[in-house]
């Protein structure tokens, strides 16, 4: 973990997808290997009765000093034990492949997030940044809701071997599935001793013989809490992952700082917030708006899977108000900041008197997501995603196809 950060906490999410209703294999072989999208210019979301898997949200205390009440993805901090050098033995049929067996992300170091392009070496940790925040993931969902994504320690080879062979296969990757291996006595009272001590969740993996399933983690994106709005305590930057799982697996919550889960389809969640009935954050409200371009688990998985490897910008939203709303700009609109500050060190704060409708007229290049009030959102976009990303389906275009411009 990076130590030297004086105004970020680096953390790590995973959104979590999980079958539904079972399809016939043959259907899966004859989808495409990169599938193509829904038309995105469509305005309505998807029925939930379109889809064929879940989403995994949690909610926050009402007591958590950092958006009490919010639904999200699960997930949390690092910690020091995440690089710690005994996953090594953990992982020594893996050492020797490009980050673990993970592969080598095509964009440039240059461009690549601080998160993932740190040199953790010299930092003191021989576990690549890439695998440690995967790790991180997986300790985090299975303390916050008993979800244990892991693979037994036998499979190691096979798993080497599928990660050679889906690569150079026209077959579509198999979803994850979820090891059941031990009763669920056994896993409580271990999900209790890495409540207590991360440390513990390597122990964990040595005495029960398996290994996180870092592989099923795939890199979405980058988000860092925005300057001025949760106070100087609260920054987070967060790698994003996504995993598909086949079945829905077993849930709990931990009572404390989770109160409850819930599977949902995207766009019932999407709904439910519109309907004032829970609360997401942005990037929960983006990604989830993200994911119902693809209706169908595998399609996701394939897409996911398959983009994981071009990288991903980072993301540090720009709050501006204006006369009637706020406005969280992100990277590649107009009005944001040529030179951002991602130190963190001064607070970024916009505002103007003019309204809503006279900034849209006037900006030519949009992406932004719009907030009349925490509950009335919606994305203003008519840029290229970066790294073959998507755009949220829904999203308001609302400029001439001439306006478009690659990010």
């Amino acid at each position: 973990m990076n130590t030297a950060l004086k105004h970020w906490k680096e953390a790590a999410t995973v959104i979590l997808a999980a079958g539904t209703r079972c399809r016939p294999a043959v259907d899966s072989l004859k989808r495409s290997k990169v599938p193509s999208p829904v038309n995105c210019s469509k305005s309505e979301l998807p029925h939930k009765s379109v889809f064929d898997y879940e989403v995994l949200l949690l909610k926050r205390s009402g007591k958590s000093g950092f958006m009490p009440n919010a639904y999200v993805f699960p997930g949390g901090l690092v910690d020091s034990s995440d690089f710690s050098s005994d996953w090594l033995e953990t992982f020594q049929s893996f050492r020797h492949s490009p980050n673990f067996g993970l592969g080598v992300v095509k964009q440039s170091p240059e461009t690549r997030p601080p998160i993932f392009a740190t040199d953790r070496v010299k930092l003191g940790s021989p576990i690549p940044g890439e695998v440690a925040f995967r790790i991180c993931a997986v300790r985090e969902t299975f303390e916050e809701s008993g979800v244990l994504l892991v693979v037994p320690k036998n499979e190691e080879h096979s798993i080497v071997n599928s990660l050679n062979q889906s690569r150079d296969s026209n077959i579509p990757p198999s979803l994850t599935r979820i090891t059941e291996l031990w009763d669920t006595r056994e896993l409580a009272k271990w999900r209790s001793l890495v409540i207590e001590n991360p440390f513990n969740f390597i122990r964990m993996c040595k005495e029960l013989e398996c290994m996180p399933n870092i592989w099923a983690m795939h890199e979405w994106g980058n988000w860092l809490t925005p300057t001025g709005v949760y106070g100087k305590e609260r920054r987070y930057d967060t790698a994003f992952f996504i995993c598909c799982l086949q079945e829905t697996p077993h849930t709990v919550q931990d009572k404390k700082e989770i109160v409850h889960f819930k599977w949902s389809t995207p766009s019932e969640v999407l709904q439910s917030y519109q309907a004032r009935e829970l609360w997401i954050a942005p990037p929960q409200f983006y990604d989830l708006g993200r994911m119902c371009q693809f209706p169908q688990l595998q399609d996701l998985h394939n897409f996911a899977r398959s983009r994981a490897l071009e990288g991903c910008e980072q993301w540090l939203p720009v709050r501006l108000v204006s006369a009637d709303c706020y406005i969280s700009l992100l990277p590649g609109d107009g009005l944001y900041p040529s030179k951002m500050d991602r130190s963190g060190q001064s607070d970024v704060k916009l505002s103007t008197e003019k309204s809503f409708k006279e900034l849209q007229q006037e900006s030519l290049v949009l992406h932004r997501i719009v907030n009349f009030d925490p509950y009335t959102s919606s994305v203003h976009v008519n840029i290229t995603p970066k790294y073959k990303h998507l755009l949220p389906i829904g999203a308001a275009q609302n400029c001439s196809s001439k306006c478009k411009s690659q990010l």
